[in-house]
C-alpha cells in the first residue's frame, strides 16, 4: 500500500482507529498507526498536514479522541515550536481543529509551548466540559 500518499495514509489510519484492537484486522492494519507516529516524529511538516487530512475526513469522537491525544499531542511534544505558527493559524480559521487542540496533553512540551496551546484550544466536549454552551 502506498503510504506515502497522504490520503492513503489518512484513509489507513481512520480504518485502523475504528478497528477493534485484538484482531487480525487490528495487527493487519498497525502498520498505519506506526507511520504516522513515525512522521510525528521525524517529518513533522507531513504529520501536520496529514491530521488536517484525518480531521476533514473523519471527525468522529474516536478520531478525535485517538488523534488529539496521539500523533497531534506527540508532534507538539518533538515539534511544537517549530510548527506552532502553522498550529496557530489553523486554530484561527478552523473551530474543529481547536476543538482537537482540546483533548492534546502537555506531554513534553515546555511551559511557554503549552501555555500558548491553551489559549488556542476549545475544551468544550472534553473530559466532562459541555458542548453546547449556554446563555
Amino acid at each position: 500500500m502506498d503510504d506515502e500518499n497522504p490520503t492513503t495514509l489518512a484513509d489507513a489510519w481512520i480504518a485502523f482507529t475504528h478497528t477493534k484492537s485484538g484482531t487480525q484486522e487490528y495487527e493487519d492494519m498497525f502498520w498505519a498507526c506506526d507511520r504516522v507516529f513515525w512522521l510525528a516524529s521525524e517529518a513533522p511538516e507531513a504529520a501536520f498536514e496529514l491530521i488536517l487530512v484525518i480531521l476533514a475526513k473523519d471527525s468522529s469522537p474516536r478520531i478525535l479522541e485517538n488523534l488529539s491525544a496521539g500523533p497531534l499531542e506527540s508532534l507538539l511534544a518533538e515539534h511544537g515550536d517549530r510548527i506552532f505558527n502553522r498550529v496557530k493559524e489553523e486554530a484561527s480559521r478552523n473551530p474543529l481543529f481547536r476543538k482537537l487542540l482540546g483533548g492534546v496533553w502537555q506531554n513534553r512540551m515546555s511551559e511557554e509551548l503549552w501555555t500558548k496551546i491553551q489559549n488556542l484550544w476549545d475544551r468544550r466536549g472534553w473530559d466532562g466540559i459541555p458542548d453546547e454552551q449556554k446563555g
